[in-house]
């Protein structure tokens, strides 16, 4: 029975070593990394914002036209 010849062991990389390898492999297969901030929902200033922009929706003269328009799109989003 033969064994395959073992590896000498190298030093462990660090996390920031183990990002940049997995960046590197991600873009030369073609990707590009893309990072968004988004707001917070689960901050109190955040919902209260929402809360304030959908009582000016509902006051808006075109109310009905807006929502249906979100609604047909709805669909689309929970795909």
């Amino acid at each position: 029975m033969t064994t395959k010849p073992k590896k000498p062991r190298t030093k462990a990389l660090t996390s920031s070593e183990r990002v940049r390898l997995y960046r590197a492999k991600k873009k030369k297969a073609g990707m590009r990394l893309l990072q968004i901030w988004v707001p917070d929902t689960r901050s109190p200033k955040a919902k209260a914002e929402l809360r304030r922009q959908a009582r000016l929706l509902a006051r808006a003269p075109d109310h009905e036209e807006v929502m249906r328009f979100l609604e047909s799109h709805y669909e689309d989003w929970d795909k």
